[in-house]
């Protein structure tokens, strides 16, 4: 089994596995081969299981949800700022882009209660993912203010969103998640949060 190290002699926590063998890996797993190439992933698939139970979420969440995409990734992104996850932020600035979602919203997470053009869906559901950061929990006059908008089947989607890329932002930090090849660190200016920047 060959593994790559991406710090020399000491190694990252976990080394990450060489792309054949994470897709090999997937492959046995069921996790697809896009994955496999991430290096999240790459890292992941050392526990085969633990990496297709993640995905499955992943794909239900991201591939699969009902919650609307651009509230998902302002959730994503705020997450990702608030804890310093530079990968989470990165790769999913990327992929908020890509769905064509402005990117003044985008760089308006960061601060987004001064933001003018986020309306009351919005500061709901970020005021939501940063009860959630803070205390744990979404205090009862935000979740008031989310049931204005969202159904009871998206308010149970909302809280797994915000819990499963807050875990995500942990369990980057905590195995020392390298950003993949070609990704420049926080998008679209290289500027991170002051406090717990991760490059």
């Amino acid at each position: 089994m060959q593994q790559v190290s991406e710090r020399g002699a000491g190694g990252r926590r976990i080394p990450m596995l060489d792309v054949d063998e994470a897709r090999a890996r997937a492959l046995d797993a069921g996790v697809p081969e896009g994955m496999a190439d991430l290096n999240v992933f790459r890292i992941l698939l050392h526990d085969p299981p633990t990496a297709a139970a993640l995905n499955g979420l992943l794909h239900r969440l991201l591939w699969k949800g009902s919650l609307d995409q651009r509230l998902r990734e302002l959730v994503i992104l705020r997450i990702g700022w608030v804890s310093g996850a530079v990968y989470e932020w990165t790769q999913h600035w990327h992929v908020a882009v890509a769905l064509g979602i402005d990117e003044a919203d985008l760089v308006a997470v960061r601060d987004w209660e001064a933001y003018e053009g986020f309306g009351p869906v919005e500061r709901a559901i970020l005021a939501a993912t940063d009860e959630t950061l803070e205390r744990g929990a979404i205090g009862d006059a935000t979740w008031v203010a989310c049931a204005e908008h969202l159904d009871e089947a998206l308010l149970v989607e909302l809280v797994a969103a915000i819990g499963n890329w807050g875990m995500f932002a942990r369990m980057l930090a905590s195995l020392d998640v390298p950003l993949d090849d070609g990704m420049e660190p926080w998008p679209p200016d290289g500027c991170g949060p002051e406090k717990g920047e991760r490059t």
